[in-house]
């Protein structure tokens, strides 16, 4: 890679290990997507019941959300590796059991909600493991704009040629299928990924500071970027509008479908503009994503035709992915590595519960004041709550420069602690945040990238 140029597609696939976490991840998004399918297909069709096959479907999402709060702390506490290992092994187990004919219902929605719930710790351990393997620079950008991408693709793919396949396949081999993906997902994780020790052994924590501690002036950022992936619910609300947004419209069932895909196209469109587009990973940065995120869908309130909304929607998709991977990217930069695992689960759960929240309360508002108005609506308040965030923890930062007390000059810093973070200009906390989180994973970089890094 060139000095000064920006890291493509291709540059963390040039990574072997990522090569293996990003392939086992993409199949298991196909399978996921496939036995969704298969599941309406297979409880509709012993129940003809709409709220059964819903409450299937649902099953498949909402217990992962337990597990990312409850099981996260595992990718801190054992090898990553063996976390993502031994829960994909279960997984496989799971949806096995799943594709027996017969299989009475309420054990069906058993290994469903079980399945769901292992993706928490999956999750923590994958997120928290990619820097480890890309490092916590502009490839691990790189890379997660490449994931993001290839997983909004294969979502899209995975519903229409899941769709289309089981057209004439019985939908328990679809979900044996499902299996099959887990299985592959383990082996490419326990060939292609090198063994490391668990964070928390790995990285010993100083005398001075908890084992479970992040640095002073970096809790201040990761509670902003809490409160900014928060949001990202709300930029979702118009997919949740898209039968009566299109009804208002005056489209059939095609322009419902078109409304509903905008957005995963424009996700995909933004991981790929985030690899040519330099922007400082910064709290700024994010904050002002976040605000530009939400005006295209204050236009919706002008009722534009349907071209004009696949536009607005697709553009609101853009930019809200780039903001979720300098938010992703700025959370690697400040959290130490023995507690990014819990951090990257929790905070990877709250984005996707937020998303199920302001869609049910968007509906809630669209019987009210219809659909037009709740997008607009939705598109005002992220952009004005992001501000809010934003100012925040400006104003937060900036009071505790104030008040924080100068170091004495006959007192001496312990040559191993981390940089204090606060007692300076918010611009030096940056900095020193910068330097604290470059000390602290100089020594597993240094051993682990050295080669490919030139570490």
């Amino acid at each position: 890679m060139s000095a000064g140029s920006k890291p493509g597609f291709a540059e963390p696939l040039r990574n072997s290990e990522f090569r293996a976490l990003w392939l086992a991840e993409l199949s298991s998004v196909i399978g996921d997507q496939l036995a969704r399918v298969a599941l309406a297909l297979v409880v509709y069709a012993q129940t003809s019941s709409a709220f059964l096959t819903a409450l299937t479907y649902g099953l498949t999402l909402v217990p992962s959300l337990l597990g990312g709060m409850l099981l996260s702390g595992l990718a801190d506490r054992l090898p990553r590796r063996t976390v993502m290992a031994a829960v994909d092994g279960a997984r496989a187990l799971l949806a096995g059991a799943m594709a027996v004919p017969g299989l009475p219902l309420p054990a069906l929605w058993s290994c469903v909600g079980l399945l769901s719930f292992a993706a928490g710790p999956f999750k923590a351990a994958q997120m928290s493991l990619l820097p480890e393997v890309l490092g916590r620079g502009e490839r691990y950008e790189a890379g997660l704009a490449l994931r993001q991408f290839t997983t909004q693709v294969a979502q899209l793919g995975g519903f229409a040629g899941g769709g289309l396949l089981l057209a004439w396949l019985d939908p328990h081999v679809a979900m044996g299928l499902n299996a099959g993906t887990f299985v592959i997902s383990t082996v490419l994780v326990l060939c292609g990924v090198r063994r490391r020790p668990a964070a928390r052994t790995l990285e010993q924590p100083e005398i001075s500071e908890p084992s479970d501690s992040i640095p002073h002036g970096s809790r201040g950022v990761v509670v902003a970027l809490f409160g900014l992936v928060l949001l990202l619910g709300l930029y979702i609300v118009p997919e949740g509008l898209a039968a009566p947004y299109g009804r208002e419209v005056g489209v059939g069932a095609l322009g419902v479908g078109l409304l509903m895909a905008a957005d995963p196209v424009g996700s995909a469109i933004g991981a790929w503009v985030s690899t040519l587009v330099a922007l400082p990973t910064k709290v700024s940065t994010v904050v002002a994503l976040a605000v530009l995120a939400g005006v295209p869908l204050v236009a919706c309130a002008a009722m534009p035709n349907l071209a004009v909304t696949l536009v607005l929607w697709a553009m609101t998709g853009a930019v809200a992915e780039v903001y979720v991977i300098k938010a992703q990217a700025l959370v690697v930069k400040v959290v130490p590595n023995r507690r990014l695992g819990g951090v990257m689960g929790r905070m990877g759960t709250a984005m996707y519960c937020s998303q199920g929240l302001m869609i049910v309360a968007g509906g809630a508002v669209a019987d009210r004041i219809g659909p037009f108005r709740t997008t607009a609506a939705a598109g005002a308040s992220a952009a004005v709550l992001a501000l809010i965030v934003g100012a925040g923890w400006w104003v937060a930062r900036s009071r505790g420069a104030t008040r924080s007390e100068p170091i004495s000059a006959g007192r001496k810093r312990d040559h191993h602690s981390l940089p204090r973070t606060f007692g300076t200009s918010p611009r030096d906390q940056d900095r020193l945040a910068d330097r604290a989180v470059r000390e602290e994973a100089a020594p597993t970089r240094s051993a682990t990238h050295r080669g490919q890094y030139g570490g």
